[in-house]
């Protein structure tokens, strides 16, 4: 018998669909991305994606806000569309809940799932309840829309491509970070209150993101179609090796260009954490990672939003790190893994 923690989340799905079969030909891309394509006609596509949190595993609702969490479910499923350059639609919410929560509590949940409704333009439109012997579970399916020729997957970027990635990494570990040290304190003396002083931002980045929606307007202004994209949700390591891995590429990635905000360099120094292991391993950013060709860095070179961090190289050469010092180490992927593994 083989323990599924063996083989890790993305091992599992590998797994449990090596021997699905695609019955219709409008399914253009079925598992293996940030979401299905479906065709619509021959220029529109529908785009489906599927995302759980589940209590104690993606959330801890001693300091995560029911109003946040809500809001965090869906966008969650909005950045799986955002990351194949498409526009969310459609939501439908199913919750298992367990007697401890109250009608109350499910009231703050939706207000927070309807302010992100409203943020994005996205219609409720269905789902399911049921109880658990424990916890709360979220489960969201997202449907949204673009243009076949303008959808962006993982398994298409070339050697020679630039990558790329949106706004800052790491923050979203080290306010979930600063929440964890606060928690224990609370445990301890629950009569002293958080100190989260000029800490803000990494806690906001944590309890409240935000999908990237802004790109795919930015990617239609500029006239670009990224070769590659994926969303930054498991690290940006593990994301990195999920686009190697699909496209059958390598990469080399520099230190010194990873965007790393100044509070959450210095934070993580607090922790005596490494700011560069947070920023590539840390997870919960829900930036995009995306690849272009190098004819297109004049396109984005002024962004101040877009960070060329690396390029894409062979696949022999295998995924590098180079360092300030300018030495090169094997990229490790530590990211989230729901099942305790490295990603």
């Amino acid at each position: 018998m083989q323990n599924i923690s063996d083989i890790g989340e993305f091992g599992l799905i590998d797994h449990l669909t090596q021997d699905t079969k695609i019955y219709h030909t409008s399914t253009l891309k079925g598992i293996g991305d940030d979401a299905a394509v479906i065709a619509k006609n021959d220029t529109d596509c529908l785009l489906i994606s599927t995302d759980l949190l589940v209590e104690g595993i993606h959330f801890d609702v001693v300091y995560t806000p029911l109003k946040h969490l809500g809001y965090k479910a869906v966008v969650v499923n909005v950045s799986d569309i955002v990351a194949m350059n498409g526009t969310a639609t459609h939501i439908t919410v199913a919750l298992a809940i367990s007697s401890k929560y109250t009608i109350e509590a499910m009231d703050e949940l939706y207000k927070g799932i309807a302010l992100a409704c409203k943020k994005y333009k996205i219609d409720l439109v269905g789902g399911d309840t049921t109880s658990t012997p424990s916890g709360l579970v979220i489960a969201i399916t997202v449907v949204g829309e673009a243009k076949k020729d303008k959808i962006t997957h993982r398994h298409t970027a070339q050697k020679g491509d630039l990558i790329c990635v949106t706004g800052d990494l790491g923050a979203a570990y080290i306010g979930l970070t600063l929440l964890e040290r606060e928690k224990r304190v609370f445990m301890e003396s629950p009569s002293i209150q958080p100190d989260f002083d000029g800490k803000s931002y990494p806690i906001q980045r944590q309890l409240k993101p935000d999908a990237r929606i802004d790109m795919v307007e930015i990617f239609e202004e500029l006239n670009l179609v990224p070769t590659a994209m994926i969303d930054i949700s498991d690290g940006l390591a593990s994301e990195l090796f999920h686009l190697c891995k699909q496209s059958q590429v390598g990469c080399k990635i520099y230190e010194d260009k990873l965007p790393i905000d100044k509070t959450v360099y210095n934070t993580a120094l607090e922790f005596n954490l490494d700011p560069t292991v947070c920023a590539l391993n840390g997870g919960e950013d829900y930036e995009l990672l995306f690849t272009v060709s190098q004819a297109d860095y004049e396109k984005i070179k002024d962004n101040p939003d877009i960070s060329v961090i690396g390029y894409v190289c062979d696949a022999e050469e295998g995924k590098k790190l180079i360092t300030k010092s300018n030495s090169i180490h094997d990229l490790k992927a530590q990211g989230w893994d729901s099942f305790g593994q490295e990603s």
